[in-house]
């Protein structure tokens, strides 16, 4: 015990429920963004002027050398009544082991793989006035035999842990893509911004954007309303052609981004800056097994690469790598999200890769021999996945999706978690170089 306001009832009950399946799964998969209430501010990333932003670092209240609960972090956060009207998402990583996550004493997730960044949707958790939010680090076979081997760089912990409360009518996630039109003549703006209304009532919401080119100038905006019924979720979609844009096909040798800001705007009044990079590009594979960028075969010099501790390193050694002649990046995991924002500015292929590893045994295909052939794993790879391609599907760097970069057997998980993402319908290979011949990938 290290803190005397920690209970050690709540530690008991932490032993107790670790051994069942939470009753209810809060992770959410969007793409990793928060918005910023001045334009401003959301060039230069300022977060301190966000109203309903928290930083969330929670102090050590227990510690075990022994069994699955290995150490409780608890952080009390205070939520004004007027937060009645918001959506409150938690944004976790760097956490320090696999983890359970309570809110005020329920625990709301199973156990989050270390690895991922990921999201949690915690509003019905919530009460007005103080709540607890405690992250449980665990220790489970299970969990560890689906990542061994890997390990992330030593960051500080909690780092871009946060919580930010989002109006109930408001932005939830976009699809954004800069492509070819159908005679490729010039780019066509594929956006796709997804609303949310939380309210009880019939709403309308007006979703407006601007681009503007690498070189500053002001392509195409537009503004557009749409009404939503209550309680429910839209998309509102905007494809408008971006001329003189061939010159700017985004490609390491050429890695020029668009500035596009979305913005909402409700009673007349603008809110919901969110920045986006965009680079003009377009992916897939042939017969031939290759991977593809505007309809030609790409040649690759492949590197694996994840993360340094922090993202000027990072961005040194990634520059470092591409004057060696290396134009693309193979990490064995999801990675911070600077790392794309790197990756899409100096300009270096990625192929990103979903945190599995678990090469002992890859070979045994009874049922169970191998984690890969385990179904009731299954739920595990696919939330990898949809973890992995959710957060990182905007950026212009990836080309590719990989099940793993290891041998790590092969079964119905894998083949679950491939079929996940190719419901999807995304144009990029997904990708598991140890799938013998099997269906499971697509080069």
């Amino acid at each position: 015990m290290k803190k005397g306001l920690f209970s050690i009832f709540f530690v008991v009950a932490v032993l107790t429920l670790m051994c069942d399946i939470a009753s209810a799964q809060a992770r959410i998969y969007r793409s990793e963004f928060v918005y910023y209430d001045k334009r401003d501010d959301a060039k230069q990333d300022i977060r301190t002027n966000i109203e309903h932003y928290i930083t969330i670092a929670p102090e050590l209240q227990f510690e075990n050398a022994e069994g699955a609960v290995r150490r409780v972090y608890e952080q009390h956060i205070e939520v004004p009544a007027a937060w009645n009207d918001y959506n409150s998402y938690l944004h976790l990583e760097n956490i320090g082991g696999d983890y359970s996550l309570f809110v005020n004493g329920k625990q709301i997730t199973t156990p989050i793989d270390r690895f991922t960044p990921s999201e949690f949707y915690i509003s019905p958790y919530l009460m007005q006035g103080e709540n607890t939010i405690a992250i449980v680090i665990v220790e489970e076979a299970s969990m560890r035999a689906l990542d061994e081997g890997l390990k992330t760089a030593e960051r500080k912990q909690f780092e871009n842990c946060y919580l930010f409360a989002q109006r109930s009518l408001g932005i939830y996630d976009y699809d954004v893509r800069l492509a070819p039109d159908s005679l490729n003549r010039f780019a066509e703006l594929r956006l796709d911004v997804i609303a949310n209304n939380s309210f009880s009532t019939d709403e309308v919401v007006y979703i407006g954007y601007d681009i503007y080119n690498p070189e500053g100038k002001l392509n195409e905006y537009s503004v557009n309303d749409l009404a939503m019924e209550g309680y429910s979720r839209d998309t509102l979609s905007f494809k408008p052609y971006i001329y003189n844009s061939n010159p700017n096909r985004w490609s390491p040798s050429n890695p020029k981004l668009y500035d596009l800001t979305l913005y909402l705007k409700v009673n007349g009044i603008l809110r919901e800056y969110i920045p986006l990079k965009v680079g003009f590009t377009e992916y897939g594979y042939n017969a031939q097994g290759e991977i593809t960028a505007f309809g030609s075969p790409l040649k690759l010099n492949k590197a694996t690469y994840n993360a340094a501790s922090d993202r000027a390193t990072t961005e040194k050694e990634i520059k470092t790598l591409k004057a060696k002649g290396i134009n693309c990046l193979c990490p064995d995991y999801p990675q911070p999200r600077w790392f794309y924002d790197v990756c899409d500015r100096v300009g270096i292929y990625v192929i990103d890769c979903m945190a599995i590893s678990s090469p002992t045994a890859h070979d045994d295909r009874n049922m169970g021999g191998t984690p890969a052939n385990a179904p009731w794993l299954v739920e595990e790879y696919i939330s990898r996945a949809k973890a992995m391609y959710y957060r990182t599907r905007n950026h212009a760097c990836i080309i590719a999706y990989s099940l793993s970069n290891t041998n790590s057997g092969n079964g119905y998980n894998m083949y679950k978690a491939y079929e996940a993402l190719k419901s999807i319908g995304d144009s990029r290979a997904i990708i598991y170089p140890f799938a013998d011949g099997e269906w499971n990938s697509d080069i």
